[in-house]
């Protein structure tokens, strides 16, 4: 492999000659060999976009020549094109406050845009990543509002799938409506409910959970860009937040907006933190959802046997014919390690000191790969398995006619004691409640007709 020396303020770096970052991530990678996994595609298109918006600004705020500005969005439309990916090498975690990452933007970018204009890769005389690309920011502005636009455009792919399962929980809850069956609380026999019932309210469940994270995605869009190192806008010209922020809005086409208090931007995580647990408390209801799924569906012999899912493969290696919840018990997988990363946000959110929080990678990490999975497996979830449900009418209907727990509708016609006596009645001989009430002639044809209908 050919290579070529760059160099920054530590000294010389070894770079591979194709290499388009530079001397800061060249050591970098060095350092920060956590995951493996290289930085989300929505961060560094998120970063992108803010060195494209900042050279936007720094052009019309007449602090950067305009020649080098344009070399820079340039640089920033071919990479938002798709291209040069494979020079953002940092991986997801990183140094704190994400500047490894911040680097490797500017040195990618950099490079790139010294290309365009006719000059080879590594030569910073002519264009700096520090003094040009990374003109008038700082790592403690640009990662946390890399960090929002990212979530933020994640997010806008997983509502969608979020809507996907509502809609399906909705279908079944109409095609369900008819079916009763025997309500369960502590997991013991209650008072009848339908099986269209049940699904509606995991549809409203769902539904309350997606529109929190619609209400939490507000405050995500109050961004800090523009507050560099601590908050109080030093090294900014006159009008560039403003305009690097309208720059950004519209390149993203995200709603997004200064926050009016850009101390508070850099220093505290509340948004994130707070967008993080409206995905958990989505993954609760899922998880609910999934075991309430497995419950039904068990059997199909000796247990409830209530529903029928789909066989999405084989149940079993050595057991033949089985099937089982297997999409349900992903589901609780997926909602497991939602609820982890949630923890490793909050633990990250209260980290931070005095005016900075340098835990940005981790959060962002964790967040990611909460909507990452809700995005890619609730779509699969709704179509492979709830979908595919069945009632077991004739189970529904055996177990609310032999269930003495319908007794609770005699209590207010016979009494509390007698109705527990016919209970246990019940119980003991096999009979039930129904052909107790009718043997004893403890109410009318039409009073029992009426009640147990």
């Amino acid at each position: 492999m050919d290579y070529r020396i760059d160099r920054d303020s530590l000294g010389e770096v070894k770079i591979p000659k194709d290499a388009y970052y530079g001397a800061f991530t060249g050591r970098a990678i060095q350092q920060y060999h956590v995951t493996g996994r290289k930085s989300h595609k929505h961060l560094i298109s998120a970063f992108v976009m803010i060195k494209r918006s900042a050279a936007v600004a720094n052009i019309k705020c007449g602090v950067i020549d305009k020649k080098l500005g344009q070399a820079i969005i340039s640089a920033c439309d071919k990479i938002l094109a798709g291209k040069f990916q494979e020079g953002f090498v940092i991986e997801e975690i990183n140094s704190g406050a994400g500047t490894a990452f911040n680097m490797n933007s500017n040195e990618v970018i950099c490079n790139v845009a010294l290309e365009i204009m006719g000059k080879r890769k590594g030569q910073n005389e002519f264009l700096h990543p520090n003094d040009h690309v990374n003109m008038s920011q700082s790592s403690n502005d640009t990662f946390p509002t890399a960090m929002h636009v990212a979530i933020l455009l994640n997010l806008k792919e997983t509502i969608p799938a979020v809507d996907i399962l509502i809609k399906s929980l909705s279908k079944k809850a109409k095609e369900f409506s008819g079916y009763k069956k025997i309500g369960r609380t502590h997991l013991m026999d209650a008072l009848p409910v339908t099986l269209g019932s049940e699904f509606a309210a995991y549809a409203t469940s769902i539904t309350k959970a997606r529109n929190s994270i619609l209400l939490a995605i507000k405050e995500l869009e109050f961004v800090g860009l523009g507050g560099t190192a601590v908050g109080n806008g030093a090294n900014t010209p006159k009008g560039y937040r403003s305009i690097a922020i309208t720059e950004l809005a519209k390149i993203s086409g995200l709603k997004l907006r200064p926050e009016p208090d850009m101390q508070h931007a850099l220093q505290s995580k509340f948004a994130v933190a707070n967008i993080s647990a409206a995905i958990r408390n989505l993954a609760l209801e899922l998880n609910k959802i999934a075991n309430d799924i497995r419950l039904m569906a068990s059997g199909p012999i000796a247990g409830l046997s209530e529903l029928g899912i789909p066989a999405v493969h084989a149940g079993s290696s050595i057991m033949p014919g089985k099937v089982n919840p297997s999409l349900a018990e992903c589901l609780n997988m997926v909602c497991f390690s939602i609820i982890g990363n949630d923890t490793a946000v909050a633990n990250a959110a209260q980290s931070g000191q005095f005016e900075l929080n340098v835990m940005l990678p981790g959060m962002l990490k964790a967040l990611l790969d909460s909507t990452d999975m809700l995005k890619n497996f609730l779509p699969i979830f709704s179509k492979n398995l709830i979908d595919g449900l069945t009632a077991n009418e004739e189970r529904l209907r055996q177990n609310i006619e032999k269930s003495p727990v319908i007794v609770t509708l005699l209590a207010p016609k016979i009494g509390y004691q007698k109705s527990a006596d016919l209970f246990k009645e019940s119980l003991k001989t096999g009979k039930t409640i129904r052909e107790l009430v009718v043997e004893k002639k403890l109410l009318s044809e039409k009073e029992i007709n009426t009640l147990f209908k």
